[in-house]
């Protein structure tokens, strides 16, 4: 795997070499950058052992760099805690001590509770390389639709109401490089026009 060859050279060839990584497995999404043009996980990319040409790693495009393979993920994170991402209610939970949820709620939420959270999607968007200070950007409103899903959750109305904005929400065109890029196979784009839709049909 990449990441592998990228230890390797910092505990072989120059210590220097800054890259983030942490749980090998495609799960923390620490290792997200460019590999070859394409944004991934170095932990889940392979190295084209016949390749002719060597492999281009570079930082996750049109962020600021803090070191090598180091972006800052400032921005990113504070559009992701915008969006509220936790359980809100107005009352209690009948017996007083958990919400629960039928299993047929709970599929609801597949294809968004899967989010690592690595950028790789916000970082492929054109509308996020042009506008990363009031485009929330595919990660956050993949969060946004997965409580605005939550059958436990009883702020759907004001969840819509904070991302109903020509530029938090609306500058998303469906160009879809969010799924393209997505290491866990899940696509934001959808969830998106989803909340578009869900503005329109319930009135929000």
């Amino acid at each position: 795997m990449v990441l592998d060859a990228l230890i390797k050279i910092k505990n072989e060839i120059d210590p220097s070499l800054t890259f983030r990584r942490s749980c090998r497995e495609g799960i923390c999404g620490s290792c997200a950058m460019n590999i070859n043009g394409c944004n991934g996980l170095a932990c889940l990319t392979k190295i084209d052992s016949g390749a002719s040409k060597p492999t281009t790693i570079t930082p996750l495009p049109h962020m600021f760099v803090v070191k090598d393979l180091v972006v800052d993920m400032t921005n990113f994170y504070n559009q992701y805690k915008s969006i509220e991402p936790w359980l809100k209610r107005k009352t209690p939970p009948p017996d007083g001590k958990e919400n629960l949820q039928s299993k047929k709620d709970r599929a609801k939420l597949d294809g968004m509770y899967e989010c690592i959270l690595c950028a790789c999607c916000s970082t492929s968007c054109p509308s996020y390389w042009w506008n990363p200070e009031s485009y929330l950007g595919p990660a956050a409103l993949l969060h946004a639709h997965r409580w605005i899903s939550d059958s436990r959750d009883e702020y759907t109305k004001e969840r819509l109401d904070a991302v109903c904005d020509e530029f938090k929400l609306y500058r998303c065109h469906t160009i879809l490089n969010c799924a393209r890029a997505c290491p866990k196979g899940l696509n934001p784009g959808k969830q998106i026009a989803t909340i578009k839709k869900l503005q329109v049909t319930t009135g929000f």
